[in-house]
């Protein structure tokens, strides 16, 4: 009976976690190149009284099922989905989307590189293409302060209109790193992932090459969430944690009733 009430409370713990994970992927609906999370779950050890198998002691016909009795669940991981989100028009030609494979690469403080599916570029007063917060893209693109205008290609190409230039002027090229496992990715906050053994080295190539996606100036990537199955998963999540809590109010009735005894 003790064991009862272990089950019914490693799934609370379970459904805890779950509900973590789904309201999290709600707060960041409107998060630009968010990738939602999804939850798995394993069944605990199990109390084998009759191996499967095993010759009866009776008969000596062999048990074809045996005796094992489950011990609760556990959240195992916590996974990244990466499914393409659907672009919104910004009209705003440093805004680029990644449709397909692929992250843009930026440079932090120390040194080492970071990616991300967030393509909301700006100027720094310095003519860096930078992230919202100040993050160099790599390889570093610097835009004259005589440009008029920017363009970037599909293909990650970065030209500018220059006064005094009839010709477009090349400023750099956007790179896209790849990955052979994205879920292994470590999530960094603000937008980033930060590479793991489990992700494995990242592959850069322009866009459109090798299985890279293509860029889409003038676009945002928005976040992949499906509200409406989120809500259906928190709707879940909700009873089964009301039924492991309505579990431990009946074994302790069933306490109760055998102390009276």
């Amino acid at each position: 009976m003790f064991r009862s009430l272990w089950n019914a409370a490693s799934g609370m713990e379970s459904q805890q976690a779950n509900l973590d994970v789904i309201t999290n992927n709600l707060a960041n609906v409107n998060t630009t190149g968010y990738k939602r999370q999804r939850a798995n779950f394993q069944d605990l050890m199990y109390q084998t009284m009759v191996p499967p198998g095993e010759a009866s002691s009776l008969e000596g016909n062999q048990v074809p099922t045996g005796l094992q009795v489950g011990m609760g669940s556990r959240l195992a991981s916590v996974q990244k989905v990466f499914l393409q989100g659907s672009l919104r028009t910004t009209n705003n030609p440093l805004d680029v989307a990644i449709q397909g494979n692929g992250f843009f690469t930026v440079k932090l403080p120390d040194g080492r590189q970071a990616y991300t599916r967030d393509g909301t570029f700006n100027i720094d007063s310095h003519g860096r293409i930078v992230t919202p917060e100040g993050l160099t893209t790599d390889p570093q693109i610097v835009v004259p302060k005589t440009a008029k205008s920017i363009h970037v290609a599909p293909d990650g190409e970065v030209t500018a209109t220059v006064a005094g230039q009839s010709a477009p002027v090349k400023l750099g090229q956007l790179v896209l790193a790849q990955f052979i496992n994205p879920a292994g990715l470590s999530s960094r906050g603000n937008n980033l992932f930060m590479e793991t053994s489990a992700s494995g080295k990242p592959t850069l190539s322009n866009p459109g090459v090798n299985g890279a996606g293509r860029l889409q100036s003038g676009f945002l990537e928005a976040s992949n969430v499906n509200v409406a199955e989120e809500l259906v998963n928190m709707v879940i999540g909700q009873r089964a944690y009301q039924m492991d809590a309505s579990s431990i109010r009946t074994v302790n009735r069933m306490l109760g009733y055998t102390a009276t005894l």
